[in-house]
Order: C-alpha cells, then structure tokens, then sequence
C-alpha cells in the first residue's frame, strides 16, 4: 500500500502559485503556534515536523519544481535530502532573516574614534582652525590592502572549498538538523593568505601617527562633539575608514564666567565709585567697553551688556553679558582716610547707625519668610 502524497501547499495554508514571501509568511505563523517549547502535546510535535518539512520544500525554488512535477524532493538518494532541512532556516522563521551567506569580504568598515581636546573662551566665542594628532590605522602601502606578500595571493580554503562556512548535521526530536557556521580555518573569509604581508601581517592595514586639521566653530560647549567623516581607522583589508569624533572641553576662564550662550563677570567696585558714581573700562573678549556705574550703587546690582555672550551655536545673535558689582569695603585706613569717613559719618547722621532688618520685596527678611511660605 503507497501511502498518501502529502499536500504541502495545504499543510502550510497557501494557494498552489503563493510567492516565496508568502509561504514565509505561512511558516513563520505556524512555527510559532506549534514550537514544542510552547505546545508539549506530542501530536503537536508531529504536526511542527509536517510544517517544518512543507517549508523545507516548498521554501527551496528547486525543491518546490521538483514537488510540483510529482517527484518526491525528500527522497533519501543521491540529490535527495534524505529528510535533513537547513537549521538557520528555522532560526530565521523566528528571529527574522540572519546575516547573507557565504564568504564574507576581506574589507571591512573600520571604527569610529573618539578624541578630547582642550579649547579657550577665545575658540569658543570666535572659532578657531585646529590640529589634533593621533595614533590610527591607515592603508598598508606595502600590500596596499591586500595584506599578501609580493608577489603572492589569497587561495581558496581547503576546508570549506571557498564558502566561507561549514555544515554540520545534528540529529534530534525534528529529524536531522543542518547547522552552517563560519569556517574556523578561514575564519568566513572563503580564502586564506599562506604568505602574508610583513609588513602588516597579512591585516591590510599598519599603525601610524597622523595630524588633521579641522575647524571649531563658534558657539561649542564643553561635551559638543565635531565629526570628521572618514577621518577615523581604516578597516581591515584596507576598508574604508571611520569617523573621528572631537568632543570639546571647555578651559575655565579667570574673568569671565559661562552660563549657555551668557557670560558673567564680577567687577570689584570702590565705595567711592559706587556712591558718586563712576566709568568704569572693562576689557571684554571683543574689546575695551565702558560700565557706567550710577550714583548710589549697591553691592550686588547687574549690568547687562547686550550681544557680548557667546554665539549661538545652532541660531543667529550672541548671549548677554553680565557685569556684577560688588562694592569693596575700604580697609588699612590712615589717619586723615578715618578724619574724611567720621566726618561724612557726622553729615548723614551715621554716627550710631540703626541695625534696621531690611523688609521689603527682595530684602533679607522677605527672602527668609518666601522660603518658610514654600515659595
């Protein structure tokens, strides 16, 4: 007795002319469904096999024409698969496509790195043309690339005759699985190089100290990086290069002081200046400006200089800069300096001054009860 032809277009659920995304599709879904780590029924188990061995056929474009003709594509025999189906097939039904098969090239992609460099307000405020110097790979000029000796080149592997992978098959509760792994011999590559480069050692590439040029633009903050395309190593086999990343570091500057795209500076102001009221020159990063100090002044107040911050990075205009001033208390007096501050203590009646607590918007004892009031 003959036992059945199964269908194995109706194992799967799809129509005789379904296209091959389509029967993925099919066999993705009911591979999920029947997995034996999430269904433990043993007729279950028999019915993943049926749906495993539907896609091991009907999968394969050559297997599938054979089927379709009434030959039976699993048959054991010379070409026949003798019921053994590809393992990465499977991973891919669950996991999605996994990387193309075969040899991979020689050439790769090489890294990205990653430098800090040291930079003044100066450079922050106006740019600046730099040079950095590093140690990185570059083309090896004796092979240029080819990591072979003179006069020599690649060969094909004598274990995976130039696939670039090996197969092996397993058996287990689904039958006889085909895993495919990178050769080891030729570690993927499909070739091995028995006469390497001296030079490089058969890498493609060699170690050397080398200096870029690049520009800081204006407006750069400590933790900004600049990005110089292909300026980073050179892949193996001479590949083509990464990126080099400048992340700047910002100096600390002995006047001025950043916040975002403002800068503040304190100016140290006489008593003197800051009751009569005075000029005072002040040498900003753009140049010599004047603050005009009012009479009466107190310790504390703020002058803005409008557009003498730092530039936007990313925009038009400039921060503010601001002045704080801070009155300075004389000290060391003479005995004539002590004559002059009695005597105008004696004009304004600040003999015997009242220690009387300052309470209005913004003074002391306001401050002290907007923060008792959670404000």
């Amino acid at each position: 007795m003959v036992a059945a032809r199964i269908d194995y277009y109706e194992v799967l659920g799809v129509a005789r002319d379904a296209d091959a995304q389509e029967i993925k599709r099919a066999y993705r879904r009911l591979a999920r469904e029947l997995h034996p780590d999430l269904n433990p029924d043993p007729a279950t188990h028999d019915r993943f096999k049926e749906v495993t061995l539907a896609y091991e056929v009907l999968g394969d474009p050559e297997k599938r024409r054979m089927y379709d003709q009434g030959i039976d594509p699993m048959a054991s025999g010379p070409g026949g698969a003798g019921g053994n189906f590809d393992f990465s097939d499977l991973m891919d039904a669950f996991f999605g496509p996994s990387a193309p098969r075969g040899p991979r090239p020689r050439q790769q992609r090489g890294q990205d790195a990653l430098i800090r460099i040291q930079v003044d307000l100066d450079e922050v405020m106006f740019g600046s043309e730099r040079d950095v110097t590093i140690d990185t790979a570059v083309a090896c000029g004796a092979c240029e690339g080819a990591g072979t000796a003179p006069n020599t080149a690649p060969v094909t592997c004598a274990m995976c005759k130039g696939r670039g992978e090996i197969q092996s098959v397993q058996r287990s509760f689904l039958g006889q699985v085909m895993t495919t792994r990178a050769c080891p011999q030729c570690r993927g590559f499909g070739t091995t190089i028995p006469h390497p480069c001296p030079e490089c050692s058969g890498d493609g590439r060699v170690r050397t100290r080398r200096t870029i040029g690049f520009k800081v633009p204006a407006g750069v903050e400590t933790g900004t990086r600049i990005q110089l395309a292909g300026e980073g190593e050179v892949g193996a086999g001479a590949g083509p290069a990464g990126d080099l990343y400048v992340e700047i570091v910002e100096k600390p500057h002995p006047v001025f002081r950043r916040q975002g795209d403002d800068l503040h500076a304190t100016i140290l102001l006489p008593m003197t200046a800051a009751a009569l009221g005075a000029e005072i020159p002040l040498e900003t990063l753009d140049g010599p400006e004047s603050v005009q100090v009012r009479p009466g002044t107190q310790s504390g107040a703020e002058q803005k200089l409008r557009e003498r911050g730092v530039p936007r990075l990313r925009g038009s205009g400039r921060g503010d800069l601001t002045i704080h001033l801070q009155v300075e208390t004389p000290t060391g007096l003479d005995t004539e300096q002590r004559e002059l501050l009695q005597r105008l203590a004696q004009l304004r009646d600040e003999e015997k001054p009242d220690a009387t607590p300052v309470t209005e918007t913004g003074g002391l004892f306001s401050r002290i009860k907007d923060a008792f009031a959670g404000k």
